[in-house]
């Protein structure tokens, strides 16, 4: 299909980019990567009337290990988190995870600040961040402000940013301690029907496509603090969540698939 018309505006700076999506509202757009903003546009699922387009912003893209901080520019590719040889050694699930994001040409474009400002649930990263206890720093007109992950995400592509902000940076602790990524999907390009993220040994797990945003496994996380086993703690992975039914699975299936591959990952991870 083709995208409604739209105006198109390429930004200079971040303040640039900020005053244009204050000039215009909600009928703004940031553009980066565009792997997921685009295909909306296409099925008429998102209609802005003016696309910002931040991606030659190349001051936004970095990676900078400081004080136990792993500092990473918004418009950093998924390929640049792939093959950082810095990022591998402070954090190396957030360098793996994103090495299974899509295929090649999706992570030689998408960057991670979009990823996290479409707030997907089925999506790889924005669980990664979670887990990892992430705060994410957005800038509007009134300048920046420093976002926890956790309070992030408020809804199917939702969050607290507001329509003039955009992500600048997202600063992760570095965590070279017991983690793992386990993803359940049909071609290894798709979207997880299920995943599970789990950081720091057991102290910050997440789940993806299990609910309406990317969300903390709170009840697996409260068990492996209290010394529950890594099978006690997995087998209330899906507790209080209401799981999507889709073409790809039922709710009751996405459970079951939350308690196997959350021990997987607590195994993996070095909790026993």
């Amino acid at each position: 299909m083709i995208p409604a018309a739209f105006d198109y505006k390429v930004a200079e700076s971040a303040e640039h980019a900020i005053s244009l999506l204050a000039e215009h509202g909600d009928e703004a757009k940031l553009l980066a990567g565009g792997h997921s903003l685009i295909p909306m546009m296409r099925f008429r699922l998102a209609a802005p009337g003016v696309l910002v387009d931040v991606g030659r912003l190349d001051d936004l893209r970095y990676i900078r290990r400081s004080n136990g901080t792993v500092a990473i520019g918004a418009l950093t590719r998924h390929s640049d988190l792939e093959h950082s040889a810095e990022l591998a050694q402070a954090c190396p699930m957030l360098s793996s995870v994103a090495a299974l994001v899509g295929d090649p040409a999706v992570r030689h474009r998408g960057t991670l600040g979009g990823t996290i400002a479409h707030a997907d649930p089925a999506s790889d990263l924005p669980a990664a961040v979670l887990a990892l206890g992430a705060t994410i720093v957005a800038r509007g007109p009134g300048g920046s402000r420093e976002i926890a992950a956790t309070n992030f995400f408020t809804g199917y592509f939702e969050s607290v940013l507001a329509d003039d902000e955009m992500i600048t940076e997202i600063r992760v602790p570095a965590d070279d301690g017991g983690w793992n990524y386990q993803k359940f999907n049909r071609r290894a390009q798709d979207w997880a029907i299920v995943g599970v993220a789990v950081a720091s040994g057991g102290t910050g797990v997440s789940l993806v496509n299990m609910g309406s945003t990317p969300m903390r496994a709170s009840a697996v996380e409260a068990a492996v603090y209290s010394g529950a086993s890594a099978a006690e703690a997995a087998a209330v992975a899906a507790e209080g969540l209401a799981p999507p039914t889709d073409l790809n699975a039922d709710s009751d299936y996405r459970s079951h698939l939350a308690r196997v591959l959350t021990r997987r990952a607590l195994n993996a991870a070095g909790v026993s």
